[in-house]
């Protein structure tokens, strides 16, 4: 046992002393100033803030700058309700954060299904891993599955209802910049005309198709994979609260109840074995390859909705990491800003933390058209998202990397003990799902349950004898589950990620029952 823990500490200490020690050239990031007192006051009818995209995340923020007396004006390009495959489950870090917002109720009315953790399937065998309930949280520990363009009704009807809010549809065309500042936008209004909206800050929150994002940031996604699935109607799974995962070829299959009567199917494919839907080649791959993979209690659902023909979607799993634009007067959100593998189904947590973030920043501003002071705002806002922000990426692009089947001894011993890991129970079992709910952002938990992990499965490799074979995959191992590791670390930035302080501010200011 102590020379278990040796190894363990050992495997921890090194990369994160030698990854500190490489990149500790990161800059300090400036804090917010406090508000000007004589700031001038805005123009009556003028808006304060102008939002690009009435998604999840324009319609929450509209929301909340607007109860903090904001002004408020919204474009949208269709207001009609969405369709959308992702955003369909909130973890329980996500129920926390949406009710700092105010914003609870918003899954009330739409048969929203409680989550208490999920069923965890391979190689015959299954497991329940539950959120824990004795984690520190102050929250009700159990996500939420639903229909998402219903939440996303809820919400602008929420937003709407203030008076300080317009929402608008229109079609945003380009960014209006004077001398390096963004004062507003072009937009196509609902009967064709041409206009556009000035104020003194503009938010890009128009999603992961942003056509704005490239005018403000030099970053751009990655296509990691493919989202498949389809909606199976008037069923309901035997186990309703759990996310059901089956750790299958290619990679994994996913069922959950999203309303009292509908369940989402799902599967990830890779671009170079993906089967046309048009010509049907789709649901014979799903029939003929991915069905006998599936649980037999699972198995007719899986099958219903395509024997009745349900639509099949595709969604690019996409990867991008979050970086500032130097342009003022303006700020990117979601996914127009940040995006991690769906896997993990964390993309709204994050999301509303960084409207709970940015909102407080802005509250002591009393004049947003102080461009040099909303910029400090904005960078504070970078550097204090990362407790939550770089644990949901790191564990997203690890994970996901984890689930995908392999011929490779190393690369599969990882993906079993990942299964073993999160199937095992006790300390393991409720510390990886606690990192998975959001309900505890901590980074330097999360490389240690990652190091945990890899220690076990060169454990795993290892037994019954340590053959030179086995040694040189376990060396391959180690190596691969860094590539998993630091360059995200370096990507997130080490410095503000790997110091608990930023942890313990971050949960004590927007985490804590009476934070906010």
């Amino acid at each position: 046992m102590a020379f278990t823990h040796i190894c363990l500490w050992t495997l921890l200490v090194f990369p994160i002393t030698w990854t500190v020690f490489y990149f500790t050239n990161k800059k300090k990031k400036p804090t917010v100033e406090m508000a000007d007192a004589t700031a001038e006051k805005r123009r009556d009818g003028a808006a304060d803030v102008i939002i690009v995209g009435a998604g999840v995340g324009g319609s929450a923020l509209a929301y909340a700058l607007a109860k903090d007396g904001r002004r408020v004006h919204v474009i949208e390009r269709d207001m009609r309700e969405p369709e959308r495959m992702m955003g369909e489950f909130m973890q329980p870090g996500g129920r926390l954060m949406l009710s700092k917002l105010g914003l609870q109720d918003c899954l009330d009315g739409i048969d929203a299904q409680k989550a208490t953790g999920m069923a965890v399937y391979k190689d015959g065998k299954n497991a329940i891993a539950s959120f824990p309930v004795d984690n520190n949280f102050p929250y009700d520990p159990s996500a939420r599955f639903f229909h998402n363009g219903r939440f996303v009704q809820r919400l602008r009807q929420k937003a709407s209802s203030l008076p300080n809010v317009r929402l608008e549809e229109g079609t945003v065309k380009s960014l209006i910049e004077e001398e390096g500042v963004i004062k507003g936008v072009t937009y196509k209004n609902k009967a064709g005309e041409e206009t556009t909206a000035l104020a003194p800050l503009t938010v890009v929150c128009d999603g992961c198709y942003s056509n704005l994002r490239r005018s403000l940031n030099d970053n751009s996604a990655a296509v990691l994979s493919y989202q498949v699935g389809y909606i199976t109607k008037n069923c309901r799974l035997e186990d309703p609260e759990n996310l059901h995962l089956i750790m299958t070829k290619p990679s994994y299959i996913i069922l959950y109840q999203i309303s009292s009567t509908d369940v989402r199917c799902g599967f990830e494919l890779f671009p170079d074995n993906f089967p046309s839907i048009a010509k049907g080649e789709m649901a014979t791959f799903v029939k003929n390859n991915l069905a006998p993979e599936v649980p037999p209690k699972l198995r007719e659902i899986f099958l219903k909705g395509l024997d009745e023909g349900a639509h099949i979607k595709v969604v690019p799993a996409k990867c991008m990491s979050a970086t500032l634009s130097k342009k003022k007067g303006v700020i990117v959100l979601g996914d127009a800003f940040n995006m991690r593998h769906p896997s993990v189904a964390a993309g709204m947590m994050v999301l509303f933390s960084d409207i709970l973030i940015l909102r407080r920043l802005l509250q002591p501003l009393s004049n947003l058209g102080d461009a040099n002071k909303v910029s400090e705002v904005i960078k504070s806002f970078y550097s204090i998202r990362k407790p939550m922000s770089a644990t949901v990426n790191i564990l997203g692009n690890a994970f996901s990397q984890a689930l995908v089947a392999s011929t490779d001894e190393a690369k599969e011993a990882m993906r079993q003990g990942c299964y073993d890991y999160l199937t095992s129970g006790g300390f393991r079992t409720s510390g990886l799902m606690a990192l998975l709910g959001g309900m505890n952002p901590r980074p330097l938990s999360l490389i240690y349950h990652l190091c945990a992990i890899t220690l076990h499965s060169i454990g795993h490799l290892l037994s019954p004898f340590p053959y030179p074979l086995r040694i040189w995959h376990s060396l391959r191992l180690f190596g691969l589950s860094m590539k998993m590791l630091v360059p995200h670390l370096k990507a997130e930035g080490v410095s503000p990620i790997l110091f608990p302080a930023s942890a313990a501010a971050y949960r004590k200011s927007y985490m804590a029952t009476t934070a906010l």
